[in-house]
């Protein structure tokens, strides 16, 4: 196989993703959704310099860029495609599918011109900054290597239609429990734990499990009512086991020790189990869930810790998103741009991350445009992006040399990588 058949399939199946994620958007904007991802995947880059360049018109680049720019700034793009894309989505999500949603940021601290910028909190450093804040959920299997990017927001604190971060963050389990038909298993970290989204989770009859901060008060039995950090320290931890955890790049064994007490939120009827694991660190991780049924075992709990565990990998879907597409570099100014070019990069990492594996067919497009990018790696969500790097390669090429075979045991390598 030649890179310009392969960039010929390619294009074949972002036109059919790209007219699948459109719905009944007009045939202009079905053209423009579709050159978008195109742009987006053969530069991986969200500057409209960039993505038109990708484009190759046989026009002046500027016109390229102004005609992008202008489609850019369509009103309910967003709305329409987040719905379309968490309906493909959605229709992969199984009843132990977890959704992992997650609040991050894009930093602009050098920007000073961007349509309601707003102050928001680097998760990992603290640090106040200026930029824009981001609702994400993206679904995985507890013992699967797939991936699912279900739904992606920017939103500002200072723009007109903000209501509130826990509206957010509710707006985002409905269009997904909408699509999902409300499978799957809620996680969220730290933070999660607040009453405004706990009850309505239980209102909405949806399973979740939450890790919490230890400050929030339940009542225990006998209708004490303590916090959840004073139930954790007198909870017996009467069950064993060991992991190992990838720390530093280096390996890792962990010792640890876990157990269940049962609690509820003070004016609520719905028994909780607060699942403590001690071993991870200083302080024992308290997992609140609603998600076990019947059995309190050793298999049982470590099952909804496993759960917990699963968003530590799809964390790395975040990261792939924000670096393999240089989002922090998105340079438009207007709000409802910003919003739209989000969301379509979305749309493009669930083309790179899902939509190509649905089939054996396009799973053998995976394996070629993974040799493409001249990666080896060992960790499964890391071929994600390799992934974007193939695609880039291949869309990117106007005269394709022939595709250069890897040896042997690189395409084993490849090989299982892909099937773990």
């Amino acid at each position: 196989m030649h890179d310009s058949k392969l960039r010929s399939r390619l294009k074949a199946q972002l036109t059919k993703f790209s007219s699948e994620l459109c719905g009944e958007l007009s045939r202009p904007l079905q053209k423009f959704v579709a050159q978008m991802l195109f742009g987006i995947q053969a530069s991986q880059d969200v500057k409209l310099s960039n993505i038109a360049r990708s484009l190759k018109e046989e026009i002046p680049l500027i016109k390229t860029e102004d005609r992008l720019s202008r489609n850019l700034k369509a009103a309910g793009l967003e709305a329409e495609l987040s719905v379309r894309l968490a309906a493909m989505a959605g229709s992969r999500v199984e009843a132990n599918t977890v959704l992992c949603l997650d609040l991050s940021d894009i930093r602009k601290e050098y920007a000073r011109k961007m349509e309601h910028l707003t102050t928001v909190r680097d998760g990992s450093t603290g640090e106040l900054h200026a930029g824009y804040e981001l609702c994400a959920v993206t679904g995985a299997d507890v013992n699967g290597s797939e991936i699912l990017p279900l739904y992606q927001k920017l939103y500002s604190t200072k723009a007109a239609d903000f209501t509130g971060e826990n509206e957010q963050i509710l707006a985002a389990v409905d269009l997904v429990r909408a699509s999902t038909g409300g499978k799957g298993i809620w996680t969220m970290d730290r933070g999660g734990d607040r009453k405004h989204l706990l009850e309505p989770l239980l209102d909405r009859q949806q399973r979740f499990v939450i890790r919490c901060t230890g400050k929030r008060t339940v009542v225990g039995p006998y209708h004490l009512e303590r916090s959840v950090a004073e139930f954790a320290a007198k909870c017996k931890l009467r069950h064993r086991a060991r992991v190992i955890k990838i720390q530093d790049g280096k390996e890792k064994i962990c010792d640890l020790r876990y157990g269940v007490e049962q609690v509820r939120l003070a004016g609520r009827k719905e028994l909780l189990d607060l699942v403590v694991i001690a071993g991870f660190g200083k302080e024992p991780m308290m997992l609140l869930t609603n998600a076990l049924k019947g059995a309190r075992d050793s298999e049982s709990l470590w099952w909804i810790a496993q759960i917990y565990l699963t968003r530590w990998k799809i964390e790395e879907t975040f990261r792939f998103l924000k670096q393999s597409y240089n989002l922090e570099d998105i340079r438009v100014r207007k709000y409802q741009r910003l919003k739209n070019l989000v969301v379509l990069v979305t749309a493009a990492a669930y083309f790179a991350a899902t939509f190509l594996g649905q089939k054996m067919k396009l799973r053998i497009l995976c394996e070629k445009l993974l040799i493409l990018s001249q990666r080896f790696f060992g960790i499964p969500p890391f071929r994600f992006y390799a992934l974007a790097d193939g695609i880039k390669r291949i869309l990117s090429q106007t005269n394709p040399d022939p595709l250069q075979q890897p040896p042997p045991d690189l395409q084993m390598e490849l090989m299982l990588a892909w099937q773990q």
